[in-house]
């Protein structure tokens, strides 16, 4: 009699040919990119250092392409992007101490995203491990504590037999929904130590699947079919899932209206007649869903900005659908379905009745006509403008990233993305310096579109040290800079509050000068010609920047007004 737990993997007569012609000349560090690359990686992100030597050393003996940024936390960025266009855990290779800690705040990003980031650092020797304080040069007391408040999970290794287990155990942590950034770290000994372990060939770290619970799924399903005004948001969940598609044929079905969080721009078509687009920051759009008598929220975790800054008070059955049991009704009391955006959606469409509406998409087009008056009493036609311009110019199906910058905030809520999976910004964790190096992260990932990162002057000046990576690497992404002179928004919000700003103002460089010594070619546009200039600039190959110089105001908030 023969029991599952009998069944071993026996290996094949070539693998067993392989194994005991272990090629000499091997450490550590080949032990880290073979597992790479028998977990299917193809291209790492990183910078080398003392201690991670052993790991860039391997490098040159594998099929991996290597992509090296100028600073560990734009590294950081441009894997972030790599994980959400291509859905793979990016590998991130990084140095001890210095190096691992200037890559936290990419990191936290990618948490907040739920982007799949695979970070291996070197560590100090493992005999210093666990607080010894020998003094080595980059020495923590633990390393790993700096990151595991930030990432979702800590490996760290101390021989190389643990090489391959270690990052494979990593790997599966980072595709398993919710996607997001794990941390390995290994110490420099074993990564130098020459290795007689056979060659790494492939590793199983598939991804647990996230199903609903059917019972929850039957009971959200009721409520969604008995609804008279049913409605939905639709979070980053949806995107990071690819269930777009299905989520499209579920409001279809339930003739209920969708509304799309910043993190989750592309999860629903935007001039569809149930789509009320992007615009959470109003109260009319936040009027609109507390009316809802059942309202589906999938792959949101309802926090700060998809609330309205916490406004949001729903007075109907809430439905939430959340890969992240942390955020499972952390803000609502709800259904609870704790589930991968994807599969939940599925259930929904297989068990929901189709429900008869014809005044749904009239109450959209109400709620967006309200919302474009309120916009055009406050005269800000330059914002609206340059925003059109930039759609204009940004051929569709071409992703854009957007840094923490007053174009990226009317961007969250009235820029159509044109695709799923094509606008990204920091709106996770809100860090600068987002954009550009994470727009060379996805025109590495893919080459065949021409990628536009947005930022303002302070934010560029974060990662200006990347135009020589896009400079190395002929990366095809153009840079649009919108030179305020300061800090725009924070000029604004303190004005706002104290009738004058503080520590806003910068002194800045000549953009279009620095880019072409970098040998990249910029110019200097006006409203008028941006348009043209960034159509210009995408349709050449290489890298561009295109500096606007323009002060933006943001359109008035409405969380801080009474109820409508």
């Amino acid at each position: 009699m023969t029991h599952d737990h009998d069944l071993v993997l026996r290996p094949t007569a070539a693998q067993t040919e392989a194994a005991l012609n272990t090629p000499t000349g091997r450490n550590g560090g080949d032990l880290v990119v073979e597992t790479l690359a028998g977990l299917g990686a193809t291209t790492v992100f990183g910078l080398p250092g003392q201690h991670a030597l052993g790991m860039f050393d391997a490098l040159r003996r594998s099929t991996l392409r290597y992509v090296g940024l100028r600073v560990e936390n734009n590294a950081g960025f441009a894997a972030d992007a790599y994980g959400r266009i291509t859905g793979e855990a990016a590998p991130l290779l990084l140095s001890t101490g210095p190096g691992a800690l200037t890559s936290l705040a990419a990191l936290q990003e990618a948490a907040a995203a739920s982007a799949p980031v695979l970070a291996i650092s070197s560590q100090i020797p493992a005999a210093g491990l666990g607080g010894g304080r020998h003094g080595y040069l980059h020495e923590l007391p633990d390393q790993s504590a700096s990151f595991r408040g930030v990432v979702k999970s800590v490996h760290t290794v101390r021989t190389q037999s643990q090489i391959p287990s270690a990052i494979a155990h990593a790997w599966k942590s980072a595709l398993t929904a919710p996607h997001g950034p794990v941390w390995v770290e290994i110490p420099q000994d074993v990564l130098l130590a020459g290795t007689a372990l056979p060659v790494v060939t492939a590793v199983d770290a598939t991804p647990e699947d996230l199903p609903p619970r059917p019972e929850l799924t039957a009971v959200a399903a009721d409520l969604l079919s008995k609804a008279s005004r049913p409605a939905v948001i639709a979070g980053g969940g949806v995107v990071r899932a690819d269930a777009a598609g299905k989520l499209r044929r579920l409001a279809e079905k339930l003739n209920a209206p969708v509304v799309t969080t910043f993190g989750g721009k592309g999860a629903f078509p935007w001039e569809h007649p149930l789509s009320l687009q992007s615009w959470l920051e109003d109260r009319h759009t936040t009027d609109f869903l507390e009316d809802a008598d059942v309202l589906l929220v999938v792959g949101s975790g309802l926090g700060e900005l998809s609330s309205n800054y916490h406004t949001f008070k729903p007075r109907g059955r809430v439905i939430q659908i959340e890969a992240d049991l942390g955020k499972l009704e952390s803000n609502h009391p709800a259904l609870g379905i704790h589930a991968d955006a994807r599969l939940a959606l599925q259930a929904l469409l297989e068990t929901v009745s189709e429900r008869e509406d014809a005044s749904a998409p009239e109450r959209v087009r109400a709620v967006l006509a309200r919302v474009a008056e309120r916009i055009a009493a406050q005269e800000l036609t330059l914002e609206q403008r340059l925003l059109a311009s930039v759609r204009r110019a940004l051929p569709a199906g071409s992703p854009s990233f957007w840094d923490m910058t007053i174009l990226a905030y009317w961007a969250w809520s009235a820029f159509d993305p044109r695709g799923t999976n094509t606008m990204h910004s920091a709106q996770g964790a809100g860090g600068l310096g987002y954009g550009f190096p994470a727009a060379l992260g996805a025109a590495v990932a893919d080459p065949t579109h021409p990628v536009l990162a947005v930022s303002g002057d302070g934010g560029a000046l974060y990662s200006i040290a990347e135009l020589a990576t896009a400079r190395q690497y002929d990366l095809n992404v153009t840079w649009l800079i919108v030179d305020d002179g300061g800090y725009g928004i924070l000029r604004e919000y303190m004005t706002d509050a104290f009738g004058q700003a503080t520590a806003t103002e910068l002194t800045r460089p000549d953009y279009v000068a620095l880019a072409e010594s970098f040998g990249v070619p910029g110019v200097r546009t006006t409203p008028d010609t941006l348009e043209e200039d960034l159509t210009k600039a995408l349709a050449e190959p290489g890298p561009s920047v295109v500096v606007l110089p323009a002060v933006l105001r943001m359109f008035a908030p409405t969380h801080l007004e009474g109820r409508a």
